[in-house]
């Protein structure tokens, strides 16, 4: 761990596995779908679901499908590998629906987000939401976790009209804070959306990197974190036992 820099003006976060445990949000929808489909092998449909997610909710992003498009894409391809070769696009958002209710029972923040919040907060940080979701969604997350009072602006792709990494989006949260981007950070769990994206447009980039899957291994010039107790250090920030509240691990 990098020795402890001054305090930033601005704090920027991630919200899906930043500060929302989405995998298992995702999780809980995904076996929802399976039920419904008669899918047998869970590990299956989880590398599948992810890839899929990642290529439609891309083409989403980049304009090439509508909202409503990519979701049927997502299902579709989890209802042919589940042996089902027709499915219709009224059938697609009726089984999306299905997910998107089981999903949005699991919303869950990991266990360290509140105490750093509130560490950040007391040290007078500005904090913020960078995220490519749609808005309307993404701001019922927030209200759903309770964290809604932390941040002095959300700023959402959809609305901003560009998405990380593109170097609008970045720029937009800074001039919404009244800072510049050297001043602020920017901490979230993909390495291109969140960390490249985000030095790329002049933030200190953070990786949160909460299940190791960097091996240890830093991504070159992005300082790699395993947990938000971490960022308090890496900001000179005394952690919640030095504020008095309870220290609480991460995940």
């Amino acid at each position: 761990m990098p020795e402890p820099t001054p305090t930033p003006a601005v704090i920027f976060f991630d919200l899906d596995d930043t500060l929302l445990d989405d995998h298992a949000a995702s999780s809980a929808g995904l076996r929802a779908l399976m039920e419904r489909l008669g899918h047998p092998d869970f590990q299956a449909a989880r590398r599948l679901w992810d890839v899929q997610t990642d290529i439609s909710f891309g083409a989403y992003l980049q304009g090439r499908l509508s909202l409503q498009g990519q979701r049927r894409e997502r299902v579709r391809a989890l209802a042919v590998q589940a042996g089902h070769s027709r499915i219709a696009d009224e059938h697609c958002d009726e089984l999306y629906q299905l997910y998107l209710a089981a999903h949005r029972t699991a919303w869950r923040p990991f266990s360290d987000v509140a105490p750093v919040l509130d560490a950040l907060s007391a040290a007078r940080v500005g904090l913020g939401v960078i995220t490519n979701g749609a808005e309307a969604m993404q701001r019922e997350k927030l209200a759903t976790l309770g964290i809604t009072r932390y941040f002095r602006t959300i700023v959402c792709a959809d609305a901003a009209g560009a998405a990380k990494p593109d170097p609008r989006i970045f720029h937009t949260a800074c001039h919404r804070m009244g800072v510049a981007p050297h001043q602020s950070w920017h901490v979230g769990d993909q390495v291109r959306s969140d960390a490249l994206g985000s030095g790329a447009a002049g933030l200190r980039a953070i990786l949160l990197d909460r299940h190791d899957r960097s091996g240890g291994q830093e991504e070159t010039g992005v300082t790699t974190i395993r947990g938000l107790t971490d960022l308090l250090r890496l900001a000179g920030v005394p952690g919640p036992s030095a504020i008095g509240v309870p220290a609480v691990e991460g995940p």
